[in-house]
């Protein structure tokens, strides 16, 4: 039989698991919201986050009021708020994100693990969940905040080295592939030529634009809402307590996060997460763009484009023997669809502020921090098990590049526009080649033809 113990609230008493740290309310929001348990509990970036916020405010509170926020009591919520950053404790925050849109219950979740952790350290009764862990703090004021948090910490140290990583590589392609041309193609359809090199930059390229706007979004999340308790008012935190808690939290988490100048604006408006989010996007869309570059190059082996190889990772059928699949490509697509999903669920749920509060915030939460998990860490799948291993197929590039029609773009500056067709279609409808189509129809000698017709210098200088 299960062990328990008795916790209360301003309700009455509740059984709570005898080995947990959390207490009545965690216990009550634990009964209660039945909806994705076990999958879909609040993200780890946020309880780590509010691990932050709350060692934060107790320092800050020492300061400003120590003689309610004791040096004794300090020090021990700020050795149960560093288990709390370092996962030590993870299995004491179970709930949903299909909780109340303030996340007042997983703020109290909180409350109650540091407090009961903390009074495990001191091995006595010394602090409160409310009245010391969750001193001149409101959750209205504390899930945004966690939110900003966690948003900057985990674009800054997880997304952003997954695309300088993504970035490298296709740096390095670019280099190895100097000088190889290759057909262009617009509309799926032969364009130009190309360098091989040129198109990797422009995917390189993507990802630098990416995160230069991610990074433009960064200094709206590093406002934080604490300091505005219930209602942006500030009620309950002494004078100074907004200014002196971002700058501790900057300390603690070595980013440079400040005060949110209007505090009614930062509790009920979602708009700087919805701002970083659509650049999260764009990164999507960039992916989804790159993936599908390379699987369509990729495609064959003998009956697609087969411009380039791509690392063989597994079996590709159950049914096909030897059949193998750009299974890297695949994933990454998947998540960019994932993340334009997300996009919608951000974008609506941030909508619905009312008043002084917006009570979306779990599932933009979840949602937002998903999105930069995934791209982050396919982007280091797609790194790792495909981009470093692509190579260029330059017989097939040779050989499609000097079997593309519009070559005869090069011709137009010595027939015309019009004669220039007129001789795409011929070689086209007597699959005869542009040379001698030219040839036929009286436009340049064969010798001029040679004279002119140098495809590869069709690419630039850069090439």
């Amino acid at each position: 039989m299960e062990n328990y113990r008795i916790e209360h609230d301003s309700m009455g008493e509740v059984k709570v698991p005898a080995d947990k740290l959390w207490g009545a309310q965690t216990e009550r929001s634990h009964e209660n919201f039945l909806i994705g348990v076990g999958i879909e509990t609040m993200p780890r970036e946020i309880t780590k986050a509010f691990g932050y916020l709350k060692k934060a405010a107790a320092l800050a509170n020492h300061e400003l009021k120590p003689e309610k926020m004791t040096a004794e009591k300090k020090d021990n919520i700020a050795k149960a708020c560093d288990e709390v950053i370092s996962g030590a404790l993870n299995e004491n925050f179970p709930l949903v994100v299909w909780q109340t849109g303030s996340g007042t219950q997983s703020n109290m979740n909180t409350n109650e693990v540091i407090a009961n952790r903390a009074n495990q350290i001191a091995g006595k009764k010394l602090c409160h969940p409310n009245d010391d862990v969750n001193m001149s703090q409101s959750s209205n004021d504390t899930f945004p905040t966690a939110l900003h948090i966690a948003a900057t910490v985990e674009i800054e140290d997880k997304l952003f080295p997954a695309i300088d990583l993504l970035v490298g590589t296709f740096k390095k392609l670019e280099a190895a592939n100097k000088g190889i041309v290759k057909s262009g193609r617009t509309h799926l359809q032969d364009a130009v030529p190309i360098s091989f090199s040129q198109e990797i930059s422009g995917w390189r390229s993507s990802l630098e634009r990416d995160k230069e706007m991610l990074s433009s979004s960064l200094p709206y999340l590093k406002q934080l809402a604490l300091g505005g308790t219930a209602v942006g008012t500030g009620l309950n935190a002494p004078k100074g307590f907004d200014t002196l808690v971002a700058k501790k939290v900057s300390e603690l988490t070595g980013k440079d996060f400040v005060t949110a100048p209007n505090k009614f604006h930062a509790l009920s408006s979602k708009d700087e997460v919805v701002f970083a989010h659509g650049a999260l996007k764009a990164l999507a869309a960039d992916l989804m763009k790159i993936a599908n570059d390379v699987r369509w190059l990729a495609s064959g082996p003998r009956d697609g484009l087969g411009e380039i190889h791509i690392p063989e990772n597994e079996p590709g059928s159950s049914i096909m023997p030897g059949k193998v699949n750009p299974t890297q490509c695949e994933a990454m697509t998947m998540v960019a669809v994932q993340v334009m999903g997300n996009d919608v669920a951000v974008g609506v749920a941030a909508s619905q502020g009312n008043f002084e509060l917006n009570v979306f915030m779990p599932v933009i939460a979840y949602n937002f921090l998903q999105s930069v998990r995934l791209l982050a860490e396919v982007m280091v799948s797609f790194n790792n098990n495909c981009a470093v291993g692509i190579t260029a197929n330059k017989e097939k590039m040779h050989f499609n590049l000097y079997n593309s029609l519009m070559l005869v773009t090069a011709l137009n500056p010595y027939i015309g526009y019009e004669n220039a067709a007129k001789t795409s279609h011929l070689a086209y409808e007597k699959d005869i080649s542009l040379k001698d189509a030219c040839v036929q129809l009286g436009f340049l000698t064969a010798e001029k033809f040679d004279e002119v017709f140098h495809p590869e210098q069709m690419a630039g200088e850069n090439a």
